[in-house]
């Protein structure tokens, strides 16, 4: 590379650094200088988040990468990158494993030629900027300096990102003097909400509004899009994060053992309450406490939380003493609340003290291609589960998570990928170092769809099933077979086959089933 080509290229990318830009869009015009420059089929920057490597953007690599993440000590590679002093280029010979074997789309192949570069801010390492091709000598003219170059230009890019990060932080949170309870959270870390599309962000930007508050918060969403994470995200983003986070199942507790998980019990309250116990609100006190399933919770319950949500007031069961408790509360459920108080099965007033904060949550058929980021994510946890050197999706894969409308949502897409995962190596060569999770071992669109299909047709006439007809024929069966077994209760069918039963009246409706 000469040095005119390397400044061309190099003063934009500096110009950006005083310039107003996404951060996303920053590291991907980064990756796009370097594979303008330097012969590489693949390049990634990756930020270092504790002991594992968050990928920030990639270039020539599967979208599903996106949502992977690499534990370093997994990884010897991006292990040695991270220790490394400058620029590193592995020997093709190389019997360390490569985390972007098979990623490179179009192909089923192991990485030949793998280069790299610890991304250092100050003294610290930040991350690291990857490089990898296909072709074993791709690399031997490289020079080395010349990755350099690329990798101080991305700590210089994070430095911006950061500190443009940190004065909007410091921002909001002054008044509530973030850094001292970030200090004291930080064994307490958020969890990873993984997503780029337009839906997800809205949700990020509003856990990033009420987190930092005291609001009680009401997250709504069908089965499955995973609300107890968002309520985890809204935890870890308060001035309590360094406190308990108490979680309580209201669904999953008979009605007479409700009220004592809630606010505790005084010794011979009740037949086997051999000693006193604190109830969940005096465990979450100076903390929060989360209540999923809000909508299970009988009249008689509501009445009773009302007093402690207006003045943090409780008393034990079988006690008249008064505890006072400073929680705060987030409520989650499936179901429609404000059409429970219209039929009177919810109290207004309790419907209306949870509700202070809204917060849908956006199903996963709403979110476009981070189906995909959220597949890279449970194929890596099963990667390093199976002791593979790697998973991946195939094309028509690919296709089918993204044309599948996903009635169980994320928690849906995790089992798929788990069994599909166990399935794709069963059938895989002995010592298969790549292992591709096909169409058919995901298996949504199941055989007997197919089979109905053409029985409705003559034999010589069945014509070809596309993937969309094969996946409602297969929904058809699912809930007509479901309902025949609870004789057209759609309340039960709806349980079985986790759904919100507004959305399986809606689906059923589209597929042609009468719904009542």
């Amino acid at each position: 590379m000469t040095v005119k080509s390397l400044l061309q290229t190099i003063v934009p990318l500096v110009d950006d650094l005083a310039r107003e830009l996404p951060e996303g869009e920053r590291y991907r015009r980064l990756l796009e200088a370097v594979r303008a420059l330097l012969p590489c089929d693949a390049a990634a920057l990756l930020r270092l988040d504790g002991a594992t490597l968050v990928p920030l953007a990639v270039n020539g690599l599967s979208h599903d990468t996106l949502g992977r993440r690499f534990k370093v000590t997994e990884h010897p590679r991006l292990q040695a990158l991270l220790q490394a002093p400058g620029p590193l280029r592995f020997p093709a010979d190389s019997p360390l494993p490569d985390p972007y074997d098979g990623l490179i789309p179009g192909v089923q192949l192991e990485v030949h030629d793998c280069m790299g570069c610890p991304v250092l801010l100050g003294d610290t390492p930040w991350g690291v900027l990857t490089l990898d091709a296909l072709d074993k000598e791709r690399f031997s003219t490289v020079d080395l300096g010349d990755l350099q170059a690329f990798a101080s230009l991305a700590a210089a890019t994070a430095s911006v990102v950061q500190r443009i990060a940190g004065l909007a932080q410091r921002a909001e949170t002054e008044h509530l003097r973030a850094e001292s309870y970030r200090a004291l959270a930080q064994d307490h870390p958020a969890p990873t909400l993984i997503g780029q599309s337009p839906a997800h962000q809205r949700l990020l930007a509003d856990i990033a509004t009420v987190g930092n508050s005291d609001l009680t918060v009401l997250v709504t969403g069908e089965t499955g899009v995973g609300k107890e994470l968002v309520a985890q995200a809204l935890h870890a983003a308060s001035p309590r994060a360094a406190r308990p986070l108490i979680s309580l199942n209201c669904a999953a507790l008979p009605e007479s053992l409700v009220e004592s998980e809630l606010f505790g019990h005084v010794r011979g309250a009740f037949s086997g309450a051999v000693a006193d116990r604190r109830g969940k609100f005096e465990l979450a006190d100076g903390g929060t406490l989360f209540l999923d399933e809000v909508g299970e919770l009988s009249l008689a319950v509501q009445a009773k939380l009302l007093r402690v949500l207006q003045g943090g007031q409780l008393q034990r069961l079988g006690s008249d003493r008064e505890h006072q408790v400073d929680v705060r509360v987030i409520a989650a459920t499936n179901r429609d609340l404000a059409q429970e108080v219209r039929a009177g099965r919810y109290r207004a007033d309790f419907y209306h003290r949870l509700s202070v904060y809204p917060l849908p949550v956006p199903p996963l058929r709403e979110r476009g291609h981070d189906v995909l980021l959220l597949a890279g994510h449970f194929l890596e946890l099963n990667r390093s589960r199976l002791g593979l050197g790697s998973l991946r999706l195939d094309a028509d894969a690919q296709a089918a998570l993204l044309a599948h409308p996903w009635p169980g949502n994320v928690r849906e897409l995790e089992h798929l990928i788990a069994r599909s995962a166990l399935k794709a190596v069963q059938g895989a060569a002995p010592r298969a170092r790549i292992v591709s999770l096909t169409a058919a071992h995901l298996d949504l669109a199941s055989d007997l769809a197919p089979q109905l299909h053409m029985q409705s047709q003559p034999a010589d006439t069945a014509a070809p099933v596309d993937l969309r007809t094969s996946l409602d024929d297969h929904q058809r069966q699912r809930i007509a077979t479901s309902l025949q077994r609870h004789s057209g209760n759609w309340a039960s069918v709806a349980r079985e086959l986790g759904l919100h039963r507004a959305n399986l009246v809606r689906l059923a409706r589209r597929l042609g089933l009468r719904a009542s």
